[in-house]
């Protein structure tokens, strides 16, 4: 469902995929290429949300006034509130990004972690463990974003042409 908040109507690119089963309410974009599952809330009812090209965000997420870059994944359940994180990140299921907190580019937030509120995590790190910690990431870690962001990027393309034959 997507609806308008205070003369603001969701903006959503041709070629992104939104399940009618997701809720947009308000100053959301959602760029190319872009996915947003079932159960996923983005709220824009005190800042925009802005959803990068080529990103993902995955079942029971909840974005409020939130900022994602290009080729971001957010996993299953995870909350981003009044926060940024950067492209070519990830951030892990059941994981929360808490207000004016920032993921920098090319990071993993593992899942189950909490970065807290106003903290950064630097470019090519992984954030794990509540409070959040950082160590850098390994190259196999910088792939798996790839491989994870690219998977449902074509995931994204085949249901929304499913959706074309209803």
């Amino acid at each position: 469902m997507q609806r308008p908040l205070r003369d603001a109507s969701p903006m959503v690119a041709d070629s992104a995929f939104v399940s009618e089963m997701a809720y947009l309410i308000g100053d959301v974009a959602v760029d190319e290429r872009a996915s947003i599952w079932p159960f996923v809330c983005c709220r824009a009812d005190g800042a925009p949300v802005d959803i990068g090209q080529e990103t993902n965000v995955q079942e029971f997420t909840m974005l409020h006034g939130a900022t994602l870059g290009d080729e971001v994944t957010v996993g299953h359940n995870a909350v981003v509130d009044f926060a940024t994180v950067e492209d070519h990140s990830l951030v892990g299921m059941h994981s929360a990004v808490l207000r004016g907190a920032t993921v920098e580019s090319n990071c993993i937030v593992a899942a189950n972690t909490v970065v807290l509120q106003d903290q950064t995590i630097p470019e090519g790190h992984l954030a794990y463990g509540t409070p959040a910690e950082t160590k850098p990431l390994s190259d196999a870690q910088l792939d798996e974003i790839s491989r994870t962001h690219e998977h449902y990027v074509e995931l994204g393309q085949e249901y929304g042409e499913a959706e074309q034959f209803e």
